[in-house]
């Protein structure tokens, strides 16, 4: 409206005239395409922001028309391109703000040209080389960040000249070389300083110790080596030091007593030795402490917590004894304690049963004993219980039903723990993971088991369990993982286990259960694994199915058992009846009858044997494996057939389990066997899908198909080796704090080619449609591959796609549409 006077617009403000826009402030309001250099005729213009929005393109020159301008914000942009030396007319400007962009070439020495400069973000862009010696000009500047770049070199000690500097950021992604300059002590002004994931090497200069306005310190994820230096205890407003990550040795300094303030101490993955200091547990303030993997002895701190402000604790994977503090918990804000990995000893503290704050618990290989305290398992909050390979005692705890749905895994493996499993434990429904081995449990196994509807792994193995395999372990539809060996379990096997289908390793080895196997357990197309070895089971094993891959040592010990291996069966157990002895003379008519009768049987006999002969020809060639390759192969079928064992299992999903193997020429292949499709099934567990888009694919970021075994009932697709695992191992698992912040940009980068691939380049296009962490996998030098493609779609000329009658995956990662259009499609293709 042109009517509409322009002070009155959102973001608009003007002087007292109203004829003078005096600042404008357009953050996040979704701006797209370049910045007009229009801008620079708002001649009384002082604050221009434009952050969050998604602008891209250079920054114009014209800009350094603004002669009043003190406020400049671009941060959180696209903005590319290299600094405007031109800006450096902005003499009145004392905020610049570039954070998050993609701007490129040497880090801007036209910028210390701003006199009354007090505030400079140039972090989280490209740029390159030296923080350059004259960044120490500055009279008035408080806060510098040059983080997340591509800088190397030296810290300049002219750094230490900026006296009135309060916040100094120059870690994450840059490569300095050598370590801090001693002048970095000369900022008495400083408030925070973080310096993590730099690549610092060398000690932690003393002269740090003069920064007494100093409350945050971060200088994690370097090299620095060498000791504490005491002079860290003089930093009397600290209140977050984190120094993990480092090649840190020695013990910590008795001056660290003197830190009253500090409230998070991080000194994890270094190589420390000696005590934990008591006065570590008397710092007042203390809420966050992580000393795990150094080499700590001693007994931990009998007054830890008793502060009241404990929130977390992980003193982990080091060597220490003595008995755990008795008062962690006494504020009720703890919700972390890991002690896991010591020689501890004594019982768990009684109070931890009534710390409603705590999340998670992991004590697990000690030597704790006594027993669980009572309220442990009931905690509001609990997601996580690991105590296993301790000497506790006692039942597994009786709970009502008011227990955290978050609780997710209980894990009491290898204790003395012993008595009836209550009915009690099918109150845990939120719990995936069960693991009982390794203890004294007897009595029967609860029908109250079956209502773990998210249990995916029951581990009952080597306890004293009685009575029948509770049928109501099938109701546990999401179950991949059952061990049940090495109890006194009786009767037959259910045949309900068959209604488990995702259900992967079953082990009811050294029992004694009596009866045959059942038939139908031989159509679990999940199942890779079962043992029901040393029982007293009886009848043929099953031959077809899945039972055609098991190995013959998974029915040893069952003497009534017979089948391939096992010995020939006895008359009866194969025909169901016994022949009868014909007594008496016999008629020269009767014999007569019986000579035509057995000639008529004969000639029967010879017609099914030929049908019989033809059967057997169409199932060996049926089962008669073919290999296609798509490059030139040095191994056969057999050798990829050699992998499939049960030890060589790395992983296992949706579509199939994928082992690790070794062919002939000694290199390694990575083999994914797929389930066998049932006849006329219109699901063909991404095989179809997988082997035509793999097969077309050449390109760095893909993984590499090398070819694929076939027959009539199993497909194996054999791929190179990639010997880090998958993107979600690494980040979850135990590596993740090595993966640092650089390799992670990488990946993701890496991995975002790949995928560019298959959108834009690829013919016909592909839609991944199941990408996540765990679909990324890793070579030897950390390169990102995208897999497995059991969900790929193809999209046509004209930009639609094929309708699927059927679709898996991963929810939560599939694009939900996907869901929607194949709900409408079987809508279609059934109306």
């Amino acid at each position: 409206n042109a009517t509409t006077p322009l002070c009155s617009f959102t973001g608009v403000t003007c002087d007292y005239t109203g004829r003078h826009v005096t600042s404008l402030d357009l953050s996040y309001f979704n701006l797209s395409g370049t910045l007009s250099p229009s801008f620079s005729h708002l001649q009384f213009l002082q604050n221009f922001s434009l952050a969050a929005n998604q602008l891209y393109g250079p920054i114009p020159t014209e800009l350094a028309a603004l002669s009043a301008l003190r406020y400049l914000n671009l941060s959180n942009n696209v903005f590319n391109g290299s600094f405007p030396t031109q800006l450096s007319q902005l003499k009145n400007l004392q905020v610049l703000d570039l954070y998050n962009n993609n701007m490129t070439g040497d880090l801007p020495i036209s910028v210390t040209d701003l006199p009354n400069l007090r505030h400079l973000h140039l972090g989280g862009n490209f740029f390159t080389g030296q923080i350059p010696a004259s960044y120490g000009r500055w009279e008035h500047l408080e806060y510098l960040a040059v983080s997340g770049n591509e800088l190397g070199g030296r810290i300049p000690p002219e750094i230490g000249n900026l006296k009135k500097l309060k916040e100094l950021y120059i870690g994450y992604y840059n490569s300095f070389e050598g370590g801090l300059p001693p002048e970095i002590g000369n900022l008495s002004e400083l408030v925070r300083f973080d310096a993590a994931n730099c690549m610092l090497s060398g000690e932690i200069p003393p002269e740090i110790g003069k920064l007494q306005k100093l409350d945050t310190l971060f200088l994690q994820v370097n090299a620095l080596s060498g000791s504490l230096t005491p002079e860290l205890g003089t930093l009397k407003s600290l209140k977050s030091m984190d120094l993990s990550n480092n090649m840190l040795a020695g013990e910590i300094p008795e001056s660290f007593a003197d830190l009253k303030n500090l409230t998070l101490l991080n000194l994890f993955r270094n190589k420390l030795h000696g005590q934990i200091p008591e006065f570590i547990g008397e710092l007042p303030e203390l809420e966050v402490l992580q000393l795990w993997e150094n080499n700590f002895t001693g007994n931990i701190p009998q007054t830890l917590g008793s502060n009241r402000k404990l929130q977390l604790l992980d003193l982990s994977s080091n060597k220490l004894t003595g008995t755990l503090p008795p008062d962690m918990c006494s504020g009720n804000t703890l919700h972390t304690l890991i002690t896991l990995g010591n020689f501890l000893f004594g019982s768990i503290p009684e109070s931890l049963g009534k710390c409603e704050s705590l999340s998670r618990i992991r004590m697990g290989e000690n030597f704790l004993n006594g027993s669980i305290p009572k309220g442990l398992f009931g905690l509001p909050k609990l997601t996580q219980v690991e105590l296993q390979d301790n000497y506790l005692t006692g039942e597994f705890p009786v709970t009502d039903s008011s227990i955290s749905l978050n609780l997710g895994q209980i894990s009491l493996s290898n204790n003395r723990l012993s008595g009836p499993l209550p009915a009690t434990v099918g109150n845990f429904s939120g719990v995936q993971k069960l693991l009982l081995d390794g203890n004294k449990f007897s009595g029967p196994i609860p029908a109250e088991i079956g209502n773990l509807q998210q249990l995916s792994k029951m581990d009952f193995s080597h306890n004293k369990f009685s009575g029948p395999v509770a049928p109501g372990v099938s109701k546990c539809k999401l179950l991949t993982f059952v061990d049940l060996s090495r109890n006194e379990l009786s009767g037959e096997i259910p045949t309900e286990i068959t209604g488990m289908r995702i259900l992967n390793y079953l082990n009811l080895s050294r029992n004694h259960l009596i009866g045959s196997i059942p038939s139908s357990i031989s159509t679990m197309q999940s199942l890779t694994s079962v043992d029901f070895s040393y029982n007293n089971l009886s009848g043929l094993v099953p031959s077809t199915g899945q039972f055609s891959y098991f190995n013959y040592t998974s029915f040893l010990g069952n003497p009534q058992l017979c089948g391939p291996y096992l010995g020939p069966c006895k008359d009866g157990v194969t025909n169901g009846t016994h022949q009868s002895h014909v007594k008496g003379g016999l008629s020269a008519s009767l014999k007569l009858l019986l000579v035509i009768g057995l000639l008529v049987c004969s000639i029967l006999f010879a017609v099914a044997a030929i049908i019989k002969a033809r059967s057997l020809k169409k199932a060996s060639d049926s089962r008669a494996w073919k290999l296609t390759a798509f490059q030139r192969l040095d191994f056969t079928c057999d050798d990829v057939l050699d992998c499939l064992k049960e030890g060589n299992i790395i992983g296992k999903g949706g579509a199939g389990i994928v082992y690790k193997g070794i062919v002939p020429n000694g290199n390694q292949v990575a083999v994914k066997r797929l389930p066998a499709m049932s006849l006329g099934s219109s699901h063909d567990h991404g095989f179809n899908a997988e082997i035509q888009t793999l097969g077309k694919i050449r390109h760095r970021h893909i993984v590499r198909l090398l070819g694929f075994c076939s027959n009539h009932e199993t497909n194996l697709l054999v791929y190179e080796y990639m010997p880090n695992g998958s993107l979600g191992e690494v980040l979850h698992g135990k590596k993740g704090g090595h993966l640092h912040w650089d390799t992670r940009y990488k990946i993701a980068v890496e991995a975002a080619k790949g995928l560019c691939y298959l959108h834009h380049d690829c013919s016909p296009l592909i839609v991944h449609r199941d990408v996540k962490s765990n679909n990324i996998l890793l070579d030897s030098d950390f390169e990102a591959h995208v897999a497995d493609f059991g969900l790929a779609k193809f999209l046509q000329d004209s930009g639609t796609s094929e309708c699927m009658s059927a679709i898996a995956g991963s929810y939560g990662y599939i694009a939900p549409e996907f869901h929607c259009r194949v709900f409408v499609c079987r809508i279609c293709l059934h109306a």
